[in-house]
């Protein structure tokens, strides 16, 4: 940014001060030679994020999460009870829960193989990906009921662009990124990908940009959002690396990719594209959450059972969480105020609730087979990226 200072001559001597006075320095520079105050640096100037067509406005150039504060919840969704939503994958339901109580209220039937519930753009509606089973089934988290389910092929995960022009599904095992109306879900356009296993993703701090992790060829890809096409790829230097959770930094300066096989996190200059570095945190790296305040991250790794805490300022791990009696902690989200860190057990049939002040666990409550995507809602945040819920 620019900073503007006062130019100010210095008057040498009581000689040149006469000469001043008498003119001999010509009239038109009689205004340089003016004593003046000390300059004064101007206050430093957010320089304006240039977004993404019809994407909101970026509130702080210094953090995507600004608008994710603690209870900071939009009009539209205060008067929406507080649940917690899990897909199980294998039982072909979502467990809703209590998060005041802690206990299952209703359990809804959906399509085949959920796996991540996931808000929309304008925070109306949560939809479950029923990928097995071809459909998005809608629930109005208003009354928590189901509507009727909508055809869309191969739906594995979630996404929408930061404008509300688009959905973005996740098309897995179709090897493709299809971009669809974010209410009908009709197709706008389809881009086929040659890495396998497309699951997660996160866009940049503007929006012109999504990096988008495949987890069966262990690659990465970069996606120009407007023009809905691959602009990078690479491939991880890891032998057998599969990327799951992707993140952006607070100030928008890197991505952070879990790698589950990988053990870590993988550090990636989004911008630049340029081959990432990995930072360990543990066995199953998977699942990435942000804290309400956007100074650390949780990393939920699911191979041995612990959460991970990483300092975004310090740029290091800080603590680890272990889990009481073990578990495998994947997909979830914080609460609303922050204090609750929400992870479904992937093979133990079971979700957790963690202290996120102390990483105490708080419950473990029993839900249907395979739980994965769980969405907590609602959160802090003016419209959802998609997944279990990114919010800006």
């Amino acid at each position: 940014m620019h900073r503007h200072f006062v130019k100010s001559t210095l008057v040498a001597g009581a000689a040149l001060a006469v000469l001043a006075a008498c003119g001999t320095q010509g009239e038109e520079r009689t205004s340089d030679t003016r004593p003046t105050k000390a300059a004064v640096p101007a206050p430093p100037e957010q320089k304006a994020v240039q977004g993404l067509p019809g994407m909101p406005p970026v509130l702080d150039p210094k953090d995507v999460y600004a608008a994710d504060r603690p209870n900071k919840l939009s009009p539209v969704v205060k008067g929406f009870p507080s649940r917690v939503y899990v897909p199980n994958t294998e039982s072909d339901t979502v467990s809703v829960i209590d998060p005041k109580t802690y206990e299952i209220i209703e359990t809804i039937p959906v399509g085949r193989q959920p796996q991540h519930v996931v808000p929309s753009w304008d925070l109306k509606t949560l939809w479950v990906n029923n990928n097995r089973g071809h459909t998005l089934t809608p629930i109005d988290p208003k009354t928590g009921k189901a509507g009727k389910e909508v055809e869309v092929h191969d739906p594995y995960n979630l996404y929408f662009t930061p404008n509300g022009k688009y959905a973005v599904v996740m098309a897995s095992l179709d090897r493709e990124l299809v971009f669809r109306d974010p209410h009908t879900m009709d197709i706008k356009k389809t881009v086929p990908v040659s890495c396998y296993g497309v699951n997660h993703a996160d866009f940049s701090l503007d929006g012109r940009y999504f990096i988008v992790s495949c987890e069966f060829s262990g690659e990465l890809l970069k996606v120009d959002t407007e023009k809905m096409k691959v602009v990078g790829q690479q491939r991880l230097p890891f032998e057998g690396a599969m990327p799951q959770d992707v993140k952006v930094s607070p100030d928008g300066k890197r991505f952070y990719i879990a790698d589950m096989m990988a053990h870590g996190m993988w550090v990636l200059d989004g911008d630049t594209f340029a081959e990432p570095t990995l930072l360990p945190t543990g066995k199953g790296c998977h699942g990435l959450y942000v804290s309400r305040d956007s100074r650390e991250m949780y990393v939920s790794n699911r191979g041995e059972g612990t959460v991970s805490v990483f300092d975004f300022t310090r740029n290091k791990l800080t603590k680890k969480w272990d889990l009481p009696d073990g578990g495998s902690p994947d997909m979830g989200g914080v609460s609303a105020d922050g204090k609750v860190l929400w992870l479904s057990g992937r093979y133990d049939a079971e979700v957790y609730a963690i202290d996120t002040r102390t990483g105490a666990q708080l419950a473990r409550i029993p839900v249907g087979s395979g739980p994965h995507g769980l969405a907590v809602y609602p959160q802090p945040g003016r419209y959802s990226l998609g997944h279990t819920g990114i919010f800006r």
